[in-house]
């Protein structure tokens, strides 16, 4: 048994575009008591294109994971075929729309035996943090990320690269199948906490802001927090969508109990 609460949020803001083409969702299994997921999804492809990709992607998560069984499913397999399926309807609704939807994703799951597995594609971001402190993040799908892995790029020059929005994978492609990062970690503990968001929101915040924004505000707080200096950093700069989904686990609570001994009457 999990020896921790979850306290999860979502939040969006429209930022300085005409649509919001950003989704994000929490979802439990019917299936697999105790088991919760996130999922994040950043469309893109035109008007109403992008919102019509992002949507596809927590379509075929909320499925996938209504399906779920952890009797007979594992979940990395799952979360495998989360991007491979949404990318292959993408694909195909791109045919009947007459549109060109493309979405990034990235899927997080916890399971009550103290593990969280993830998927990610794009450039949406999955950070786990230790307290404040950044254990780790995922590592985008783009050609800056591509620069910096082969030293012709340095990391503090990454973020403001003109190129950094281009993507090297992404859901609905015609011209090649997406890249799908995986990863896991075991032992969860409470002061635990994971951050999964779009690119319109990490481009404001390094790690250490954000890892102390999340360890000393609930996660409603934290999620009003980050919109609000995302956009207060944006200003003039015709900022994208802005998405994000927190999952914060903290200690369970210690039910009252008292043991006061009440007056006996003997039964005649």
């Amino acid at each position: 048994m999990s020896h921790y609460k979850i306290e999860a949020g979502t939040a969006q803001h429209i930022g300085d575009r005409s649509e919001q083409q950003d989704r994000v969702a929490l979802y439990t299994a019917p299936k697999a008591p105790g088991y919760m997921m996130a999922v994040l999804a950043d469309g893109m492809g035109g008007l109403s294109g992008g919102a019509m990709a992002a949507e596809q992607v927590l379509r075929t998560a909320r499925q996938a994971f209504d399906l779920f069984s952890p009797l007979t499913d594992a979940v990395p397999p799952m979360l495998e075929a989360i991007a491979r399926d949404a990318h292959t309807l993408i694909k195909l609704s791109a045919y009947s729309s007459e549109k060109n939807p493309h979405s990034t994703m990235v899927v997080l799951v916890l399971t009550p035996e103290g593990e969280a597995c993830w998927a990610h594609v794009g450039d949406s971001r999955l950070y786990r943090f230790a307290g404040p402190n950044c254990a780790e993040r995922t590592v985008d799908h783009s050609y800056v990320e591509l620069l910096v892995a082969q030293a012709k790029l340095d990391r503090k020059d990454a973020a403001n690269h003109p190129m950094s929005n281009v993507l090297t994978s992404a859901l609905g492609s015609h011209d090649n199948e997406p890249t799908v990062g995986m990863g896991r970690h075991a032992g969860l503990k409470p002061g635990d906490a994971f951050l999964l968001c779009s690119d319109g929101l990490w481009h404001y915040f390094n790690d250490t802001e954000m890892g102390a924004i999340l360890a000393m505000n609930t996660p409603r707080q934290a999620s009003e927090m980050l919109i609000a200096k995302a956009r207060e950093r944006a200003v003039g700069a015709n900022a994208d969508n802005c998405s994000l989904a927190i999952v914060k686990l903290s200690p369970p609570e210690n039910p009252n109990k008292s043991y006061t001994v009440g007056k006996m009457r003997r039964a005649v």
